[in-house]
């Protein structure tokens, strides 16, 4: 029955984001609050699935690989160098340092705060995944080319805390 409702809720996620065409169209062809439906569901789902925690503030995530023993972690302050993929509910990638084919170095504080969040509790050559629910993302911001209150998937591999 639980497999049932969580299907249902991943196709209802999906459907939302894809179809339906009303007055007020905001992306894709999907009305903001269809779409925003949509995210909410995804994130109901996600948090129900084998492996993965979820944080106070909804992060969700799940490690792919592990690092060394003894290997850094960052702190909330720290500048990285990370891979990182993100794509929407629906699988599009939107943003990619591995399609550009070199790593990004970012200062944590910079970054919204689900990767505030999340990226500290990785260790230097793991790679995880992560939802990240809008509040945590970009908010009721539009961000081009990502829409307001989008759940945003990201796998991120932590290569380094370079030195500052």
């Amino acid at each position: 029955m639980r497999r049932i409702a969580i299907a249902s809720l991943a196709a209802l996620a999906l459907t939302a984001c894809a179809t339906a065409r009303a007055p007020q169209v905001t992306y894709s062809g999907t009305p903001q609050a269809q779409w925003e439906q949509g995210q909410r569901a995804y994130e109901a789902w996600s948090a129900a699935r084998p492996g993965w925690k979820v944080t106070a503030s909804g992060l969700q995530y799940r490690r792919v690989s592990a690092a060394r023993p003894g290997a850094r972690r960052p702190a909330p302050t720290d500048t990285v160098t990370i891979h990182y993929v993100g794509r929407f509910i629906d699988g599009r990638e939107f943003d990619s340092s591995r399609s550009r084919g070199e790593p990004a170095t970012f200062p944590l504080p910079r970054l919204i705060k689900g990767w505030q969040e999340g990226v500290p509790m990785m260790r230097v050559g793991e790679t995880w995944q992560f939802v990240i629910p809008a509040p945590i993302a970009y908010g009721d911001r539009w961000r081009d080319p990502i829409p307001a209150n989008s759940t945003l998937l990201f796998e991120i591999e932590l290569i380094d805390i370079p030195a500052e």
